[in-house]
């Protein structure tokens, strides 16, 4: 199939690529954190659950012709989160999405990945105003969509709750 963004990304530390089978057991330290999980899918999943959220960013890919990479730390080769495009059918409009396993947060990977998604954007989607749907609680994915150039645009109420969109910069 032919995407409409890169298959495979790079940044200093990080390769963005595809999910490969066996990535759904380092998902899984995302996944079966409540407290990695409160702010975006509410609790913990199950291995099985996990997997099959897996499944379901690789079915994106075949549906949008984008979708969210697995980020596989260069000097380990372990996937530690993932990051990317994402566009389910109920959500407001396509974002850049990022989920890191809590023993990676603050350690400048989620800006890294969501610079390297920025950009393909801009060069492959340019049409497409991408945001960042957050959790009007999840004050550091609020930092981080700042710090990396996106601005509030105004709050939606989504599933029961407050949720703020923030909107990436256009193509330079």
């Amino acid at each position: 199939m032919n995407y409409l963004v890169p298959e495979f990304l790079d940044t200093e530390r990080l390769t963005l690529r595809p999910f490969r089978d066996n990535d759904w057991h380092a998902l899984h330290a995302y996944y079966s954190s409540p407290e990695a999980t409160r702010f975006t899918v509410g609790r913990a999943f199950t291995e099985g659950e996990t997997w099959r959220t897996m499944c379901s960013m690789v079915g994106h890919w075949q549906i949008r012709g984008y979708g969210p990479y697995a980020l596989e730390d260069k000097a380990t080769r372990q996937v530690i989160g993932t990051a990317g495009f994402w566009y389910p059918n109920d959500w407001p409009e396509a974002e850049i999405k990022w989920a890191l396993a809590p023993e990676y947060w603050g350690k400048g990977y989620a800006s890294e990945a969501t610079r390297v998604v920025q950009a393909a954007a801009h060069e492959h989607l340019p049409d497409t105003r991408l945001i960042s749907f957050i959790h009007s609680e999840n004050h550091p994915s609020i930092q981080l969509a700042q710090a990396v150039g996106a601005m509030f645009e105004r709050e939606v109420e989504f599933r029961g709750a407050s949720w703020h969109l923030y909107r990436h910069p256009s193509a330079p």
